[in-house]
């Protein structure tokens, strides 16, 4: 099961958990306030998933691939890993299902706090269009991941500060009208 909390403000490895003392759990409904969509799938069987298809089918997820993010797989490894820490925006939605390893997804609230959602095999999660976020690997090194789109992928990542874009100013509108 995912598992959230705010981050301390340390500057140590991007890849520790970085709790605050005591920790602040975030819970999945605090997620979905924020935009955020978690789902559990069976990642064993993800090539004959029925559940896997149906959300495909539901959401118009149609076009997908997979990324293995480790040191010996992923050409200029280094670079992609700083590139995903950056904080970013996308104008669509980022849908990524977890196959295997592990990873951290962080997200800003409404009060622009750190959010560090802890991602494994299994764990599928929808980042809405126009939040801040940005992903590391954890202490693993090692993630597998399908990546989802609705029609052809649109890779460009908007760094912060990105407030014009009509998909942050729509985020924007639906984190105040969550709020009401």
């Amino acid at each position: 099961m995912v598992e959230a909390w705010y981050m301390d403000e340390s500057p140590e490895d991007q890849r520790a958990p970085h709790r605050l003392q005591p920790n602040r759990a975030v819970s999945l409904e605090h997620l979905r306030r924020l935009g955020v969509v978690y789902r559990r799938l069976d990642a064993d069987s993800y090539e004959t998933d029925p559940c896997l298809k149906e959300i495909r089918r539901a959401e118009n997820y149609s076009w997908m691939d997979i990324i293995t993010i480790h040191k010996d797989k992923l050409p200029n490894y280094e670079e992609k890993i700083k590139t995903f820490y950056e904080e970013h925006l996308h104008l669509d939605d980022e849908i990524r299902y977890i196959l295997d390893g592990s990873g951290y997804f962080d997200v800003r609230d409404k009060d622009d706090k750190w959010i560090r959602i802890s991602m494994e095999k299994g764990d599928m999660i929808t980042l809405p269009a126009g939040i801040y976020h940005r992903f590391t690997l954890d202490e693993n090194n090692y993630v597998k991941a399908m990546r989802l789109f609705v029609g052809e992928p649109v890779w460009t990542a908007y760094n912060r500060p990105a407030d014009d874009f009509p998909a942050r100013k729509q985020y924007m509108k639906f984190l105040a009208e969550e709020a009401q």
